[in-house]
């Protein structure tokens, strides 16, 4: 059990998949203007990388590796993240319309999110074992949800702030970021 919450940790603090791997900075910038689009995208993010790590795990060790078609796991991986993401995208628009208009752009672009993709590849380079791949798929996707909230929290601050022209809306948020990733590599003693 022990080992299981030194992971999930260090998937959520230490190598968190934003502001430590910086993989998928796009939908953070995107989506952090507004505190309930960050939260929508956080959610939407948990469950398409929990499944996706899940059954990507499955495919290439019952599959990929079992038939030594490991040349395909990109391919394959592609193919379970833009399913998951299609089922999310309907789920929205039928369900919380208002989310999915809020998302616009930024929720099929999941698909093409690297750091869904990546902590699919972490998972089968690191060789986790099904359940270590559960916990830190998850762990990497609460990770990228609390990077993503803690910034649309500053961010929806800055705008009340003054700042100067040269730096006002994405070059602020850019210097924002970096120093918000500061402080998560404090986590792993860099700092």
């Amino acid at each position: 059990m022990g080992d299981y919450l030194v992971l999930a940790f260090s998937c959520v603090l230490i190598n968190n998949i934003l502001l430590a791997q910086y993989l998928g900075n796009c939908p953070f910038l995107g989506t952090s203007k507004k505190m309930e689009t960050a939260v929508g995208m956080a959610f939407a993010v948990v469950f398409v990388l929990v499944m996706a790590g899940l059954i990507t795990w499955v495919i290439n060790t019952l599959v990929l590796v079992k038939f030594n078609l490991a040349y395909l796991r990109t391919i394959a991986f592609i193919l379970v993240i833009a399913s998951l993401v299609q089922f999310v995208e309907m789920f929205l628009k039928k369900s919380i319309p208002a989310l999915y208009a809020g998302l616009g752009i930024f929720l099929p672009l999941i698909t093409t999110n690297c750091a869904v993709m990546g902590v699919c590849l972490i998972n089968v380079n690191e060789e986790y074992t099904f359940l270590q791949a559960l916990v830190s798929s998850f762990a990497y996707a609460v990770g990228f949800g609390l990077a993503l909230i803690l910034f649309a929290g500053v961010r929806e601050r800055i705008l009340l702030a003054r700042v100067p022209r040269p730096l006002q809306d994405t070059s602020i948020a850019l210097v924002t970021a970096g120093i918000l990733s500061l402080t998560f590599f404090a986590f792993r003693g860099w700092v």
